[in-house]
C-alpha cells in the first residue's frame, strides 16, 4: 500500500519533527516508516505528510503528526510494553505505536471507524487488539497497562484509566474544554498516587463516553 513517491515526503516530515523538538529516535523512525497517506482519503494524499490534522469519517480527524509524535514521546515506551489507546480513529497513531514495538490494545467508539481501522491495520501488517466501545472505561480485561494514550480531549482524567495503569506507568491525555486542552502526563507512583506534568496546549475532538463528555 506504500508508494515510492511518498518516501521523500515522509522522510522530510521526520526531519521537520526533529527540528520541532522531537528527540526520541524510536518515535521519529516510526513516523518515517508508517504510510500516513494510507489512513486518509485519496483526495487528500497530496497533504498526507504535511504537519497538520486532516478530516476522516464521522467528523473526526487524523491528528497532526507533531501531536502524534509528541504524545508517543511522552509515553516513554519500550518494545514489549503493553499499551492502551483510547480513540483508534483512522488507526495512524496505533500504527506508529505498533511500529515502535509495543503490544497495543485500542478502543474506538464509532463502529464504522473501528471496522475501517481494523481492516487497514491488518492490511498493513500492524497487529493490535481492537474493540468497539466506550474508551473512557478502558479495557479492564487486559489491565494493568504500562502506558495509556488518549487521543481525544477529556473534561477530567477518567478514573477507570487511572485504575488500569500499572505502577510506574504513564497516562498521556489532553484535558480541558471542548475547544482547547492541556496535554498532561500522569505517572503512577508506588503508593498509588500520581505525579502530574503539564505540557503544551492542544486541540482534540471531544472524548465521548461515560467518564468523558457524556
Amino acid at each position: 500500500m506504500d508508494q515510492p513517491k511518498f518516501i521523500k515526503p515522509r522522510q522530510a516530515l521526520m526531519e521537520h519533527l526533529r527540528e520541532k523538538g522531537i528527540q526520541d529516535e524510536q518515535v521519529l523512525a516510526a513516523i518515517g516508516s508508517v504510510p500516513r497517506h494510507a489512513f486518509i482519503q485519496t483526495g487528500l494524499h497530496d497533504r498526507a505528510y504535511e504537519d497538520t490534522a486532516l478530516p476522516i469519517a464521522k467528523d473526526q480527524t487524523i491528528s497532526q503528526p507533531y501531536t502524534v509524535a509528541r504524545q508517543s514521546e511522552l509515553l516513554a515506551v519500550k518494545a514489549g510494553d503493553k499499551v492502551l489507546e483510547i480513540g483508534t480513529g483512522s488507526g495512524y497513531q496505533a500504527a506508529v505505536l505498533v511500529e515502535m514495538g509495543v503490544s497495543l490494545h485500542t478502543i474506538e467508539r464509532h463502529a464504522e471507524l473501528h471496522q475501517q481501522a481494523r481492516e487497514l491495520l491488518h492490511q498493513l501488517g500492524y497487529r493490535a487488539k481492537q474493540k468497539c466501545g466506550d474508551g473512557t472505561l478502558g479495557w479492564s480485561a487486559f489491565a494493568p497497562y504500562d502506558a495509556i494514550i488518549v487521543t481525544a480531549g477529556a473534561p477530567v482524567v477518567p478514573g477507570s484509566l487511572k485504575e488500569q495503569l500499572a505502577t510506574g506507568g504513564r497516562l498521556v491525555i489532553p484535558v480541558g474544554d471542548q475547544g482547547q486542552q492541556l496535554l498532561l502526563r500522569l505517572t503512577k507512583q508506588d503508593d498509588g498516587s500520581f505525579q502530574e506534568e503539564s505540557f503544551s496546549d492542544v486541540a482534540f475532538v471531544p472524548l465521548i463516553g461515560d467518564q468523558g463528555w457524556g
